[in-house]
């Protein structure tokens, strides 16, 4: 049994290390987290004994970790290793916030530090940045099942890649790899990265 004081010396050194390796700040945490800047300082100086859970929940989010160990394992040491490891390389997964399909046009506007503070979060191994997870709702035919997972790079538009499209006129989804440009019915959610096929992580 882990005792208190330890996981509360295991938050903070974990916060300390992510906040370095993952190019972050207090001031970053403390604003997209929503915690005051106090909350953190007194928490990396160790001057709170019992961090409340809703605190803790918040800052892994934010990081894109386990709620569960942030407390209780050192994420430094578990990155090394995976690192060496890793058929990867030392690439850091990148947390990927999960939005249904019926939830995607209105939070579409939203920033993806903000999205992931809202909604479960997946994982991407590579090098892209600005990812959305979408969980379809409904079957695109001939290509995806309702509960399917895609990984979209939020914004970008590339000739060469799938691209999931939002049709304002029949209000569904659909992928093309035709080039395409947002207009009065058309909305480019993204390029796919990767699909996962009934994916219900």
């Amino acid at each position: 049994m882990i005792h208190r004081r330890e996981k509360t010396e295991h938050l903070k050194s974990n916060i300390k290390y992510l906040i370095k390796s993952r190019g972050e700040t207090q001031l970053s945490l403390s604003s997209a987290a929503g915690l005051t800047r106090t909350t953190i300082y007194n928490i990396l100086g160790g001057k709170v004994a019992n961090v409340q859970q809703s605190t803790i929940r918040k800052i892994s989010d934010f990081f894109g970790v386990s709620y569960e160990e942030i407390e209780t394992i050192n994420f430094e040491a578990r990155e090394v290793i995976e690192n060496n490891v890793s058929p990867l390389g030392n690439k850091n997964p990148a947390a990927v916030p999960v939005l249904k399909e019926s939830l995607l046009m209105q939070n579409l506007g939203k920033r993806i530090g903000e999205l992931a503070t809202l909604y479960p979060l997946t994982f991407y191994f590579g090098n892209s940045c600005n990812l959305i997870g979408v969980r379809l709702e409904h079957a695109i035919p001939g290509l995806n099942e309702p509960g399917d997972l895609l990984i979209v790079q939020k914004g970008s538009s590339s000739d060469d890649k799938e691209k999931l499209v939002y049709d304002r006129a029949t209000k569904k989804l659909f992928i093309t790899l035709e080039p395409c440009a947002n207009s009065d019915r058309l909305c480019v959610i993204g390029d796919i990265l990767e699909e996962r096929f009934n994916d219900h992580v």
